[in-house]
């Protein structure tokens, strides 16, 4: 009996010892970064549409950069972090989407699209250049103006996401 609890002893020593030199790191985030990767930078992104949504630079931006420090350990640097974020937005547009009798659309799409230069300073090879869109419908009854305080917000949350997936997911 006593030899039985000795050897039960020494393996369950030998055991914790192989698997805390193991170590295996996951997340629930999504995201597959590098151990070697500590920081990140969001550069502002400025609006080059040609139809000019005051606050969406500063709101994308900011987005972007909660999205970061939510679902990743690493810390914001101002510039030149391991990882950089940096682009514009290239499409803010309206268009009808779904057309009736007499020529008249039932629905309209906002679309926003951003161009984003994502540099990996760790593995360059990670890097990528893209250009993202997202967009919500609404009643073509209603006007952009009463409408988009509450479309943009979704509609930077899927850019931010596609981007995120895009980027530290490597989906």
């Amino acid at each position: 009996m006593q030899k039985k609890f000795v050897l039960f002893f020494i393996i369950t020593i030998l055991f914790a010892g192989i698997t805390n030199s193991c170590r295996i790191s996951y997340s629930f985030t999504g995201a597959n970064i590098s151990p070697a990767v500590k920081t990140f930078s969001v550069y502002y992104f400025p609006n080059r549409a040609r139809l000019v949504n005051p606050t969406l630079s500063q709101s994308f931006t900011e987005a972007l950069r909660e999205k970061l420090q939510r679902q990743t350990p690493l810390n914001e640097l101002a510039e030149d972090g391991d990882l950089i974020f940096e682009g514009q937005i290239t499409g803010y547009e309206v268009r009808p989407m779904s057309i009736q009798k007499e020529d008249m659309a039932a629905l309209n799409r906002l679309t926003v699209s951003v161009r984003v230069k994502y540099t990996n300073n760790i593995d360059p090879d990670q890097s990528i250049e893209q250009t993202f869109s997202a967009f919500e419908d609404f009643d073509a009854a209603s006007s952009l103006s009463a409408v988009e305080d509450g479309l943009v917000p979704e509609i930077i949350t899927k850019l931010t996401e596609d981007i995120f997936n895009a980027t530290l997911a490597n989906w």
